[in-house]
């Protein structure tokens, strides 16, 4: 399919941006009654029969979609994806959903640093400065109310740094892989590796958040499908950096709904991030033009 929609492009990664915001209120509130592995769990044993399904009803046949060219990668990167989600699902719980993406949002920034010594890609002065000052931000708002070195306030950047490797591996996959395929993958050795983990904490949701658990499970589908559609229409430089909108739409949540606190050093250590962040790719897709 052709690349050339890009506002269709940025209307579909805009809308994933707000049901992935929605998730993760979704995910903290059931977090904070119910085991995480349990809450995980049972939003992949939907993912993954989503993803056989559509397999399953590829003109190609299950065959084409499940054939991978790197199944020990593939493995990694759906295990890797689990486990990322759970790290921020309890991060969400421990500091709310506002200062956790101001952390979180620091991924774009990790996968440049990591694509040098991973991937052997070569990342010029700009980007490393991009790099230190996004950092810088991260020190900011980590500073006021926490130690910088506290456990909690290290989950969620934890959280980014496992992020930030899936995203590489999944760069690397790629090369091979169809979008399918690893969107297969990602979501069945999700399900088996949280069942493997969650199934020992198993407990039984009242009437109300189950049908919450519900809602979870159905918008984790539709905003993979979404961003699968986005990547379809347009390149991929152009749409990412719409993605930092999840942190504003995250933050209107944390506050109205969660009575989160914005504090001024996370307004200003999230400005730093972003920016860097946007930057980042920006210069990336450009290089990436270049070489082209």
């Amino acid at each position: 399919m052709s690349k050339n929609n890009t506002r269709a492009g940025i209307q579909l990664m805009i809308a994933a941006t707000m049901i992935f915001a929605m998730q993760d209120a979704f995910s903290r509130h059931l977090a904070g009654t119910y085991n995480v592995f349990v809450v995980v769990m049972i939003r992949y044993w939907f993912f993954g029969a989503f993803a056989i399904a559509i397999a399953l009803r590829h003109p190609r046949g299950f065959d084409h979609v499940a054939r991978t060219h790197h199944p020990r990668l593939q493995i990694l990167r759906g295990a890797l994806l689990a486990l990322q989600i759970c790290v921020m699902v309890y991060a969400f719980v421990l500091l709310g959903l506002v200062e956790s993406h101001a952390v979180f949002t620091s991924y774009p920034l990790l996968v440049a640093a990591l694509s040098g010594p991973i991937l052997g890609e070569m990342v010029g002065w700009r980007r490393w400065s991009a790099i230190c000052i996004g950092f810088v931000g991260i020190l900011i708002i980590l500073r006021p109310g926490y130690t910088v070195f506290s456990p909690a306030a290290l989950v969620p950047f934890c959280g980014a740094v496992m992020f930030a490797v899936y995203g590489l591996v999944t760069r690397f996959v790629s090369a091979k892989d169809g979008a399918l395929t690893s969107f297969f993958w990602t979501g069945v050795i999700g399900a088996i590796v949280m069942t493997a983990i969650g199934i020992w904490s198993w407990e039984p949701m009242n009437g109300p958040d189950s049908i919450l658990m519900a809602v979870l499970c159905v918008t984790g589908v539709l905003g993979h499908w979404l961003l699968i559609k986005c990547y379809e229409l347009a390149e991929a430089s152009a749409v990412q950096p719409f993605a930092y909108l999840q942190l504003v739409f995250v933050s209107i949540i944390g506050i109205s709904v969660f009575n989160e606190v914005l504090q001024l050093n996370v307004v200003i250590g999230a400005s730093l991030v972003v920016g860097a962040g946007v930057f980042t790719l920006l210069r990336t897709g450009k290089i990436s033009a270049e070489k082209d």
